[in-house]
């Protein structure tokens, strides 16, 4: 869910303060009066309000709220009789994320059907959305508008426009309609990387169709990461956001759209303190390309990156956890044809630093397919450059069988696996050259995590071929060493503590 509020604020009254104050403090000069521009009169009463710490938003909404407006998108959605019920997500209830993030006015129970079995029919759903420009131009979430039929979009002024869908991308879930208009207002758009994680914000939307409803609250964090959202660093807040919040702006104390708001965290269905915008500047990106091509080009580098802690950090002779590490390379994608391995842990793109994982998924994407990048890696203790051709995201491609030897099992005590090399039939069924299956986890593997049936891989990033040579690294290790293994079609670094 996005959201900006822009306000309009009477000017009359701020200038009329002005020249009072200047008529009272002068003697038998009449100084001349302070000239206001229509945005400072319009954030006058927030920064009087700032001084007793109580910030007042009524200007902002006055000066930008006609520019948010109510988007009614009506859809088909297709009923089956096995089809979930209302507030319910398609996945195990024991995964850990079945309770996770909820779409509003995209999913039955949320504007959209009402999950009951029967035949197609049509439902409504409600979103909100802001106008980027005065001949129609708006900017909404993409799963607000997401199989519509007719999308409507509705001013404060009562006015209502029947919508042209120019485009929506589901990757990062914006979406640009058209309506045929003149001199509309507009928002102004800010730049979210100047915000700071305890600002004001604040949301105008129409949640549950409650049209121009205002709510405001801070950013909690930035650069969020979130499950099957690998492309955007959401801004999560704690501004109450609920169903019919989606696709509205996101404003700052300056009247400044920072973010779209799309998402919340929920387990009711309604608001609980977890809100996630879509950064301004990514979605102004997205709008343009968009507008211009119909389509967005994602670049893709052919790498499954995760998270570093200090354990992996120690395992890998890096001083602190940052970076993103490499736990599997696509065979013959761009990171493979540059040289880039599982273990490898990338620190830089084009000199701009990787702080964590979540940040390289979006900065690789802003990237131009067939364009040339600097990769920057630790490995073996010491950083190397590496330049990648950038794919394009829509390249992916499946990864191709190898094989291997064999050789008998063993135990080791210190790491408490029991383990065997794969027999070359696992090694075709699973497409995998090497490694070895664990056949019984014990001590620090077992609180590490590792199970019966994973496969080691790797250690400390350095390939293993034999059991004697899994024997000899964990013998020859400190006190932590990082596991690359594969479980089901998912590899993962874990740290393991010898200690």
């Amino acid at each position: 869910m996005k959201a900006k509020i822009l306000t309009r604020s009477a000017v009359a009254a701020a200038v009329a303060v002005a020249l009072s104050a200047g008529y009272v403090a002068g003697h038998n000069n009449v100084p001349a009066p302070q000239v206001i521009t229509p945005v400072q009169a319009a954030m006058m009463p927030a920064e009087a309000a700032a001084k007793t710490g109580i910030p007042d938003f009524s200007g902002l909404v006055e000066t930008y709220g006609p520019a948010v407006v109510n988007i009614s998108a009506k859809h088909v959605v297709k009923q089956t009789a096995n089809r979930r019920g209302p507030n319910q997500v398609p996945m195990d209830p024991d995964d850990p994320f079945y309770q996770f993030f909820k779409r509003f006015g995209g999913m039955p129970g949320f504007g959209g059907g009402d999950g009951g079995p029967g035949a197609d029919r049509p439902s409504e759903g409600l979103g909100s959305g802001f106008i980027v420009s005065s001949d129609g131009y708006i900017l909404t979430n993409a799963h607000v508008v997401d199989n519509a039929n007719v999308v409507t979009v509705k001013l404060t002024d009562k006015r209502e426009y029947r919508a042209k869908v120019i485009g929506a991308d589901k990757q990062s879930d914006v979406a640009v309609l058209k309506i045929d208009a003149k001199n509309l207002p507009t928002v102004k758009i800010g730049d979210p990387n100047g915000s700071k994680v305890g600002q004001w914000v604040v949301a105008i939307g129409s949640p549950y169709g409650f049209d121009n409803t205002v709510t405001s609250g801070i950013i909690s964090a930035k650069s969020r990461a979130l499950p099957n959202e690998n492309y955007t660093p959401f801004i999560q807040t704690d501004v109450p956001v609920n169903p019919g919040n989606s696709g509205g702006p996101l404003f700052n104390l300056q009247g400044e759209v920072i973010g779209i708001n799309s998402m919340i965290y929920s387990q009711t269905g309604g608001f609980q303190g977890l809100s996630f915008a879509i950064p301004i500047n990514e979605a102004i990106k997205v709008k343009d390309a968009l507008i211009k091509t119909g389509h967005v080009d994602r670049g893709r580098i052919g790498v499954t990156v995760q998270g570093m802690n200090q354990t992996l950090a120690n395992s890998f002779g890096m001083k602190s956890p940052e970076g993103a590490l490499v736990s599997s390379v696509e065979p013959g994608g761009p990171a493979a044809k540059a040289g880039l391995q599982p273990g490898d842990v990338i620190t830089a793109l084009n000199g701009v630093p990787v702080t964590d994982s979540t940040s390289l998924p979006s900065q690789v994407a802003g990237l131009s397919p067939g364009t040339s990048a600097k990769v920057t890696v630790w490995r073996d203790k010491s950083s190397k450059d590496l330049s990648v051709t950038i794919g394009a995201l829509k390249d992916a491609k499946t990864a191709s069988a190898k094989t291997g030897g064999d050789e008998s099992s063993a135990q080791d005590a210190r790491l408490g696996v029991a383990v065997r090399p794969l027999t070359p039939e696992e090694k075709q069924n699973d497409s995998l050259s090497r490694g070895l299956l664990v056949q019984q986890s014990d001590g620090a593997a077992a609180n590490a995590g590792i199970q019966a049936g994973d496969v080691i891989l790797a250690v400390n990033g350095q390939p293993v071929t034999s059991v004697q040579q899994l024997k000899s690294m964990v013998q020859h290790a400190g006190d932590s060493i990082a596991l690359l293994i594969q479980r089901d079609d998912a590899q993962i670094f874990v740290p393991v503590d010898l200690g």
